[in-house]
């Protein structure tokens, strides 16, 4: 059995109480399968901002870089909500993602039969409702330069810019058709290539790439239809693959799909080994939700599915990665509920309570 090194980021917020739950079902997978987790915590966000006036120390990035994995729950709120900020909680986000060479976050999209009545949506248009969306992360308009602002004659102005490289292109559209041969081997590449010269780029190198997995469905769509689709047939979709701002859009609204944003958890990877598996970051799609904070009633399921793709895709456990899924699946199964995604009739549970219900869930079986 392993030893594996993991760094916790609980971060702000609910961050902290949903770090928790997840390390708890971490430790029911030690107990169940005999590996030994060797979890460091550290700060990141507002926390970190507070104790040292950045959003991430660079001995932090250098202890993540030297882990197996590495845990974040949630960064921000509006202690920290200042425009003109010098220094904000997700540049410590940033800086991870960029430090780490984390270029891909997967974000598993999946809708439970027994939690179809906490999505708005009818539940025929949910029926079969599984896909995952592959967003770039590292390239795009939240990197390019120039990224300004300034005065003129003519009052404030502002510039972002949106770049990206044939590298960057290739390597994430490569995550996406590779995955998509995994699964169902349909692959959507979204873009907004009827405006965007950096999306005419994309699609022209999809259109290439495809000739390489003949045995893939790929199909294009611009973003506004996609984000149209994705509420009127969201069932078509297997894979879509799609750039930094445009990915970041529609992973929200995917997660509506699931009824809550509590129920979905994402992975960042960069380069990975032979068999698959290599450094990357784990989070939950939520925020950190100050309203809530501290009061035991945040969703933990997201941070542990998180935990979960942790497994399979940093430590090579499938096994231990699939038992922790069945756990979550067994828990909602039997009517257990956290109050985003209660209805009539369930039992609601706070964050801790959920976490330990899906560790005994994980140990029994």
């Amino acid at each position: 059995m392993g030893t594996y090194r993991i760094v916790a980021l609980p971060g702000d917020g609910v961050g902290p109480e949903v770090m928790e739950a997840g390390l708890r079902v971490l430790q029911a997978v030690e107990r169940r399968f005999g590996h030994r987790f060797l979890v460091e915590e550290d700060l990141v966000g507002g926390a970190c901002i507070d104790r040292y006036g950045v959003a991430i120390r660079p001995e932090t990035v250098t202890r993540c870089r030297g882990a197996h994995a590495v845990l974040l729950a949630a960064v921000g709120g509006p202690k920290w909500d200042d425009p003109k900020a010098r220094v904000r909680p997700e540049q410590g986000l940033l800086a991870l993602r960029k430090g780490l060479g984390l270029f891909a976050n997967l974000r598993p999209v999946k809708v439970y039969p027994f939690l179809v009545s906490a999505s708005t949506l009818r539940p025929e248009v949910l029926e079969g409702v599984d896909m995952v969306v592959v967003r770039e992360l590292t390239g795009g308009i939240y990197f390019g330069r120039p990224q300004r602002q300034w005065q003129s004659r003519r009052g404030r102005q502002a510039v972002d810019t949106l770049r990206y490289s044939e590298h960057e292109i290739r390597r994430i559209l490569k995550m996406g058709f590779e995955l998509a041969r995994a699964r169902r081997k349909r692959l959507t590449s979204v873009d907004k290539a009827n405006i965007l010269e950096s999306s005419r780029l994309w699609r022209a190198i999809a259109m290439e790439m495809a000739q390489e997995y003949p045995d893939v469905e790929l199909r294009h769509m611009l973003v506004d239809a996609c984000a149209m689709h994705l509420i009127r047939r969201p069932a078509d979709f297997d894979v879509i693959v799609t750039e930094n701002m445009f990915g970041d859009i529609l992973t929200d609204e995917a997660a509506m799909l699931a009824g809550s944003m509590g129920m979905l958890p994402s992975a960042s990877l960069g380069r990975r080994r032979r068999d698959g598996t290599g450094l990357g970051l784990y989070e939950p799609v939520h925020g950190s939700a100050p309203d809530i904070a501290g009061q035991d009633v945040a969703n933990p399921l997201a941070m542990i599915l998180s935990v979960a793709l942790m497994l399979r895709h940093s430590l090579g456990l499938p096994q231990e990665a699939a038992a922790v899924e069945r756990a979550v699946e067994e828990v909602l199964r039997a009517g257990y509920r956290t109050m985003d995604i209660a209805h009539e009739g369930s039992m609601v549970v706070g964050t801790q309570r959920m976490g330990e219900l899906v560790a005994w869930a994980l140990e029994e079986g």
